[in-house]
């Protein structure tokens, strides 16, 4: 991502529906701000861990069955002095500063995360990686016809969002890896920035413009 403000006003984007060229005026108080990286990374970090579920667990010396009596008496048995079979040097002991289940979610401010995502969506207009479609409707569940949408694209590895939910859309994409789908109400930092290409209809950008411009 490149930083600095972005002063272009009109866009030129593949249509599919109409197979052509055409013009889009995109606001530039969402698709073309000044770039913050490290508000990006921060929201990036957020995604992962509040995706993590901090369910590791271990025993402690006192959490450990046994261990109650004081294996030999303190003196005079040759032996190093020990007061408990469940000690962390003994086999079967507890674990020393064990883990234990925790949160890992930390809170963003609501004006960081809005300008983490303006960003990115700068950033894949910068870097010629968003495609904007007329529409992108299908008659049924089909992979195979969602995948001959992306190859006539020419995208492998992309971010598809649209405007409302559409099962027919998000159904279809579901058996394809590398490609992602959301609700333009529903996107993030770190789903655009794992698709090289982000795909995006025409209503799902006024959606987007109406929240955040």
């Amino acid at each position: 991502m490149k930083g600095g403000p972005f002063r272009w006003q009109t866009y030129l984007f593949i249509i599919w529906k109409a197979k052509k060229l055409a013009q889009m005026d995109l606001n530039d108080a969402v698709f073309g701000v000044e770039i913050n990286e490290h508000l990006v990374h921060l929201a990036v970090v957020q995604t992962l861990a509040n995706k993590r579920q901090g369910t590791q667990k271990a025993k402690t010396r006192s959490e450990v069955s046994g261990g109650g009596r004081k294996p030999w008496r303190q003196k005079g048995t040759g032996h190093a002095r020990q007061g408990s079979t469940r000690a962390p040097q003994w086999k079967g002991g507890g674990v020393v500063f064990a883990p234990v289940p925790r949160d890992y979610s930390f809170k963003m401010n609501k004006k960081e995360k809005q300008a983490a995502l303006k960003s990115v969506l700068t950033s894949r207009v910068q870097d010629n990686k968003l495609i904007v479609l007329d529409e992108l409707k299908l008659d049924e569940i089909k992979t195979k016809k969602f995948k001959q949408v992306m190859d006539n694209l020419k995208v492998e590895k992309a971010m598809v969002v649209i405007g409302e939910q559409d099962a027919n859309v998000i159904r279809s994409a579901k058996n394809l890896p590398t490609i992602s789908t959301a609700v333009a109400e529903n996107i993030n930092v770190y789903d655009i920035l794992k698709g090289d290409t982000l795909v995006i209809t025409k209503d799902a950008v006024a959606k987007i413009e109406e929240v955040y411009a």
